[in-house]
């Protein structure tokens, strides 16, 4: 992209670690702005914001739980009156809680599965489809899972619901937003090494789930932020309602 082209601007929620982050940093490689939303680690948040700088792109971090819908609208208006008009978003933030069966899962859980993993992409969709609306075009992609349609038995069942949601979400909102030219997809994830698996008390689980990936290992970010990437490149200019799955055979 020529400097004298109009960069993108790419809001990223989640952006501070694991597949935000190395969306972020192939993002500013591939000639966008970006603005990294995070909700907790502002070390690991600077961290990638320094990245994606030294990749020659603008980067602006904004502390907000996209759960509410006062920090949603704060990230939103930050990107617009730092960078500009937003063009892209890439709904990421999610959170699965602790590994188990759903018979044993609180309902405080439940309930901030269900705000972070549905209604934050919801509420950043709202925003993101009214802004891309009225200037005539954009493009959306949300972090969907495998999860949706393995179910995820023993695990977390009520983040994989969370994900066959965003499938539906990704799929209605493409059509409803085709007509404004804003495109609207999703990248599903198989396990990636990433530290969300020590987080929710399974370090060991890319290795055990490579045993039963046909390709024999689990993802990297940078493969999951590669098909981010050009979902909302121009090469991808007549995909929408897509959920693309890069999950490794699973």
């Amino acid at each position: 992209m020529t400097h004298t082209a109009k960069r993108p601007v790419t809001v990223v929620t989640g952006g501070s670690r694991g597949i935000g982050a190395a969306t972020c940093v192939r993002l500013a490689d591939e000639g966008h702005d970006l603005v990294l939303g995070y909700v907790r680690d502002s070390a690991a948040a600077e961290e990638t914001a320094a990245a994606v700088r030294k990749a020659g792109a603008r980067c602006v971090v904004v502390r907000a739980d996209t759960a509410v819908e006062a920090d949603v609208e704060r990230l939103f208006d930050t990107a617009e009156a730092e960078l500009g008009a937003v063009t892209g978003l890439v709904n990421n933030a999610g959170v699965t809680g602790p590994l188990g069966r759903l018979t044993d899962a609180t309902t405080e859980n439940l309930r901030r599965v269900l705000d972070v993993n549905l209604l934050g992409y919801l509420l950043c969709c709202r925003r993101a489809a009214r802004d891309m609306t009225a200037r005539g075009g954009g493009a959306i992609v949300n972090i969907s899972s495998a999860a949706a349609t393995l179910g995820s038995p023993g695990e977390y069942v009520h983040y994989a619901a969370t994900k066959a949601a965003t499938d539906a979400l990704t799929v209605g909102l493409a059509k409803e937003l085709g007509p404004q030219n804003v495109r609207v997809n999703a990248v599903a994830p198989g396990t990636i090494e990433t530290d969300m698996h020590a987080t929710m008390g399974d370090p060991d689980r890319p290795a055990k789930a490579a045993l039963v990936t046909p390709l024999g290992r689990p993802g990297r970010p940078a493969e999951i932020a590669a098909a981010v990437a050009w979902l909302l490149s121009p090469d991808a200019s007549y995909t929408t309602g897509t959920i693309l799955r890069v999950a490794g055979g699973r």
